[in-house]
């Protein structure tokens, strides 16, 4: 005659208290999962958003009839390579320099932005001076300014100083921004204690040393993405380097817009163009992508 045996159960009396708060936060974790729905959204935002990117291929690959024809293959040609070298050999667009431009220009403008506006951030999160409240609403206040007010007496002033057509016209003015100086103030409120920054003052710490050695290295995550984001942004300005720049010293996106500049535009080229243009964002996001997203959480659990 076959017995069985009743299964074991465990009350929480005889679970250990140690080990209470580790059973509660595993059953939390398994409890907040994602389920099929949350996967189906982020697999329809996914492929939204790369759409785009095979849409432009799709007409890159092919040639100058492919975006007019009705029956129009999903599936690309196997012209993208010409394409591509059409837009490299083009003299006119002088590919190489707009692309050294684009680099030198966003990397220097990322790297100051950084620097000032963590600098900035410093002084107003943890220094103490009369008016810092208000001086801080008005740096905010200047993002509700459009740029386009500014262009007219910002290209006279380059212009007396003999700087139109140079690189240095789009790195000026773009050296520090209010949405930085908020952003890393905001961040470094919360992230640094003021009791550490005392004590590096008993230390003998002087204020630019306490902020190289406690306040730049607690805002890595902040300013990786404020970096990220400031480089993208300055890689696709079109608007300023478009009035400032001229054709023999362009930045990409105004070098790319020479292509349509004649009477009949092949898309096929220009859409090339647009995908070279976008590779080197793509490898920065591919290495920078882990900082990007521990900037992000950082800022959400902070802030």
């Amino acid at each position: 005659m076959s017995t069985t045996t009743p299964p074991v159960t465990i009350s929480d009396e005889s679970i250990p208290a140690e080990e209470k708060p580790r059973r509660r936060r595993r059953r939390a974790i398994r409890g907040t999962r994602p389920g099929w729905f949350v996967y189906g959204a982020l697999a329809v935002v996914l492929g939204g958003s790369l759409f785009p990117f095979y849409w432009s291929f799709l007409i890159g690959s092919g040639d100058a009839s492919t975006i007019r024809d009705p029956n129009m293959s999903w599936l690309p040609g196997g012209n993208f390579i010409d394409n591509a070298m059409a837009v490299v050999n083009d003299p006119a667009v002088n590919f190489w320099l707009a692309l050294w431009n684009s680099i030198y220009s966003s990397a220097l403008i990322a790297l100051s932005v950084v620097f000032f506006s963590t600098l900035a951030g410093w002084a107003f999160a943890k220094l103490k001076f009369k008016g810092a409240n208000w001086l801080l609403v008005f740096v905010i206040a200047t993002m509700a300014v459009p740029m386009q007010l500014g262009v007219v007496p910002l290209y006279i002033l380059f212009s007396e100083l003999g700087w139109t057509g140079q690189i240095g016209a789009i790195i000026v003015p773009a050296l520090v921004t209010a949405f930085g100086v908020f952003w890393m103030t905001q961040y470094l409120r919360q992230s640094v204690p003021d009791e550490l920054i005392e004590a590096a003052r008993v230390d003998g710490a002087t204020s630019f040393r306490t902020f190289w050695t406690i306040g730049l290295p607690a805002a890595r995550p902040a300013a990786a993405m404020l970096g990220l984001f400031t480089f993208v942004t300055a890689w696709n300005n079109f608007f300023w380097p478009f009035i400032v720049l001229d054709r023999q010293n362009p930045t990409l996106p105004v070098a790319l817009s020479l292509l349509q500049s004649n009477y009949f535009v092949d898309y096929s080229i220009v859409l090339a163009g647009v995908l070279l243009a976008t590779i080197p964002l793509l490898i920065l996001f591919v290495f920078v992508g882990k900082q990007l997203v521990s900037g992000i959480m950082a800022g959400a659990v902070k802030g």
